[in-house]
């Protein structure tokens, strides 16, 4: 029985150890003078400007999210399609209700308004951003 699990602990010393040895390699053939110019940020060419602490709105990432769940469910799709002929017509009503439940989920996020880049209902809005109005209340 637990020769079974003998390649477990290999793997992991063999993992471990390239991984040792690929960075005792690096530190030997990688050039030991570094200067300013190399330990600044590369930003395609351009000199870094202002401070890396700036505040991002909250809907890029509420975008990013719901991008991210929706394309991991997609890719889902895909070893179902290549077998489709194979697992028969149980497999398909249960994709059905996948995609009937990501439906119901892309409906419920666009109806929520989540996927509007400027939300122009703003309930506390105080001083230039109190006289913005959506244009499908007016």
């Amino acid at each position: 029985m637990y020769n079974d699990f003998a390649p477990v602990p290999i793997f992991a010393f063999l993992s471990i150890a390239i991984i040792g040895i690929a960075l005792v390699l690096q530190r030997i053939l990688s050039p030991i003078k570094k200067g300013t110019l190399k330990g600044s940020t590369y930003e395609c060419g351009e000199e870094a400007e202002g401070n890396a602490w700036i505040q991002f709105n909250i809907r890029f990432y509420i975008i990013a999210l719901i991008f991210l769940i929706f394309d991991v469910e997609v890719v889902l799709l895909f070893p179902w399609a290549v077998v489709f002929k194979d697992i028969g017509l149980l497999a398909f009503v249960e994709m059905l209700i996948f995609l009937f439940i990501l439906t119901v989920g892309l409906v419920a996020v666009w109806l929520r308004r989540d996927l509007d880049w400027v939300k122009m209902v703003l309930p506390y809005a105080r001083g230039r951003y109190a006289r913005l109005s959506d244009s499908k209340s007016e």
